[in-house]
């Protein structure tokens, strides 16, 4: 695919040591949604505002459909941003605030009332074309505030946290509609965001960022199946991560001693042994064991003691402790192990099993 967006070696620093992005170099493609993905003060938002021209690169260059755009203002680049506040224009309505970057363009009367009725048809608002933001939903000022982004067709969409001031039901909503825009639109979708759900579910891709720089770029499923590093696994969705010594290689495979637990690994990175080491794997790759029964041959089993069960609505989340205090979690969900073996009981002993396959080991390079 070709590259729409390209930053090479960008640097911002805010006054003389603040540096807020260090050296990012990365390509978005035509037609991509990409996320920005990490916690506050990694990064993610000026980056963003600098593709938008709200903030210049300190070094580096930004390039827009093969145009350098490092230096030009805002309203010199193809691009349009959704607002965390929606930033509309409450006096106005709804026709009114879309058609205001089309009639400051000095576009015929009839051209902008045809663009906005048909952007307004897209985002579902229609019937709302007379009201004023006051009278609308959080979830239709958002679709305002998006429909005014697009009316004007901008190579670049850019979307910072548009979703964070809606409730839970309302924001996972938006991000299926938000998805099927991308889709219907084409365009190439930019949006900033902390929460790692909102990513995984829209993004075709997501840079998960951290201190300034990149930790890692993938598929959503790449992300959560391979993460880089200890951040990564971390950060996008929940991980065991537990700190051991590499006893055993074999090939592409390691043993790993978590106290007196040996864990393995295939398709390891190249270890020696006595190495330090990380091990993570997910909860939910976990599996409950009954007392007589047995796990597949080439499984780790794990015997620890509950120290809390936590109900979340389709499952519970165990709480355990090996037997040298390590701690892990481990997520069952309601309908089929719970049935089978019954809700466990704090303090109760389990065993659990993990398949080799879903385990990853990480050295000490990897842990940033």
């Amino acid at each position: 695919m070709t590259a729409l967006v390209q930053f090479d070696n960008v640097t911002k620093v805010f006054g003389k040591s603040i540096v807020a992005v260090d050296n990012v170099s990365l390509s978005i493609a035509e037609g991509e949604f990409v996320t920005l993905l990490g916690p506050s003060g990694c990064g993610k938002t000026t980056l963003l505002r600098m593709l938008a021209g709200f903030e210049m690169p300190t070094e580096g260059n930004i390039t827009l459909a093969g145009d350098d755009v490092t230096q030009l203002p805002p309203y010199r680049r193809n691009v349009n941003m959704v607002f965390q506040d929606y930033a509309l224009f409450p006096h106005l309505t709804v026709q009114k605030n879309v058609a205001f970057g089309l009639e400051r363009l000095g576009l015929p009367r009839e051209e902008i009332s045809s663009k906005v009725a048909s952007t307004l048809s897209l985002v579902g608002l229609s019937d709302k074309i007379e009201a004023r933001p006051y009278e609308l939903s959080g979830g239709q000022r958002q679709r305002v505030a998006l429909a005014r982004a697009i009316v004007r067709e901008p190579k670049v969409l850019l979307l910072d946290e548009p979703l964070s001031s809606l409730d839970a039901n309302l924001r996972e909503a938006m991000q299926v509609e938000l998805k099927h825009l991308h889709e219907q639109l084409g365009l190439t979708f930019v949006l900033v965001t902390h929460d790692q759900t909102e990513a995984l579910v829209m993004s075709d891709r997501a840079v998960v960022m951290h201190n300034g720089s990149i930790s890692q770029v993938g598929t959503p499923a790449e992300l959560y199946d391979q993460p880089a590093t200890t951040y990564v696994a971390d950060f996008v969705g929940t991980s065991n991560l537990l700190k051991g010594m590499v006893s055993k290689t074999a090939g592409t495979g390691a043993e790993v001693a978590v106290g007196s637990t040996k864990l393995h690994c295939n398709g390891a990175p190249e270890l020696s042994v006595g190495q330090d080491v990380i091990v993570g794997f997910r909860p939910e790759k976990v599996r409950v064991i009954g007392a007589k029964e047995k796990a597949p041959e080439s499984w780790d089993v794990l015997e620890c003691q509950i120290s809390e069960v936590l109900f979340h609505g389709g499952g519970i989340r165990l709480r355990c402790t090996l037997r040298d205090g390590e701690k892990i979690i481990c997520d069952v969900q309601l309908g089929t192990t719970a049935e089978k073996f019954g809700i466990p009981e704090a303090g109760s002993k389990i065993k659990l099993a993990i398949d080799p396959d879903n385990v990853s080991i990480f050295t000490e390079d990897d842990r940033q």
